[in-house]
């Protein structure tokens, strides 16, 4: 397979029509169709549904998509950081966060690291921690900025030592709307809404099971889950449960934020990679960082 007519498999894929990505990629429409012919003959599938106007990803399509999307936008990266100046320090950082209030740290630094290499972008993407270390074992990232329990054998890291405290969105109407804390106990019958990271719900598993009287996590009324504050207390606002999260210090219409009690409190800890080679820049803001 050539990355060129991976290329072109990518842009048919996201347009769902020949003629649309012909014209985007400024080739025939014959010759783009010959090529897509070609590459499905290379690899013995089918990789398209075809249509009278649109077309759809097979199922092999839709696997070759999502690997293809890995393979050129590692390509990307790549050759951007070989393109780099030999005298200056230039190229893209990724980086993985959760929303958490250590991105405080991290955009002190990353804004200082800029004034002495202005040269160098940051590219940062908020999602869950799992797959934040998935990213940074396949290469797409260079660091994570993760919320505890996460194993860091596997990593070199650092603790910026900023603790996320947790809280829960409760809608204005509740009747714990007007309470100073929440406590286990006062979360037993209420449509809750959680984390949807497994082992941060372990974290909230032992402070309901280590806090409430004659109450057992798998009795509580589970509503669904959410790992994005914003959606989470869209949610709470809108009657489908208490939002247990971090408390940022945002605010969102009809909802307040509540602490928890006992106070439950969640380290985070900024990570990558112990082995494989990374670019020049992002082996500086290490450095810088250490």
């Amino acid at each position: 397979m050539e990355l060129r007519v991976l290329r072109y498999f990518l842009a048919v894929a996201e347009e769902g029509n020949i003629t649309r990505a012909a014209q985007l990629l400024r080739l025939s429409q014959p010759t783009l169709s010959r090529q897509l012919k070609q590459l499905e003959e290379e690899l013995g599938v089918t990789l398209f549904h075809r249509g009278p106007h649109t077309i759809t990803l097979t199922d092999e399509g839709q696997l070759l998509r999502e690997r293809a999307q890995s393979i050129v936008a590692l390509t990307d990266k790549t050759v951007g950081e070989l393109k780099r100046s030999a005298h200056e320090l230039t190229g893209e950082i990724v980086i993985g966060c959760g929303e958490v209030r250590a991105m405080t740290y991290l955009s002190q630094h990353m804004s200082a690291f800029r004034a002495l290499h202005p040269n160098v972008k940051f590219h940062v993407t908020s999602t869950t921690s799992d797959l934040i270390q998935e990213r940074i074992e396949q290469g797409l990232m260079d660091f994570g900025l993760l919320t505890e329990p996460v194993d860091v054998d596997q990593y070199d890291y650092l603790r910026p030592g900023i603790p996320d405290h947790w809280g829960a969105f409760v809608p204005d109407d509740h009747p714990l709307a007007t309470r100073e804390t929440v406590t286990p106990d006062d979360l037993r019958g209420t449509p809750l809404i959680l984390p949807s990271r497994a082992s941060v719900r372990r974290l909230l598993i032992n402070w309901f099971d280590d806090n409430a009287h004659d109450s057992q996590f798998n009795s509580l009324t589970i509503a669904g889950y959410c790992n994005l504050p914003g959606n989470g207390a869209n949610m709470a606002a809108n009657g489908m449960g208490i939002y247990l999260c971090y408390d940022l210090g945002n605010t969102y219409p009809g909802v307040r934020m509540i602490p928890l009690s006992p106070a439950l409190d969640c380290e985070t800890v900024f990570v990558w990679k112990k082995q494989g080679m990374r670019s020049p820049a992002a082996i500086e803001f290490a450095r810088y960082l250490g």
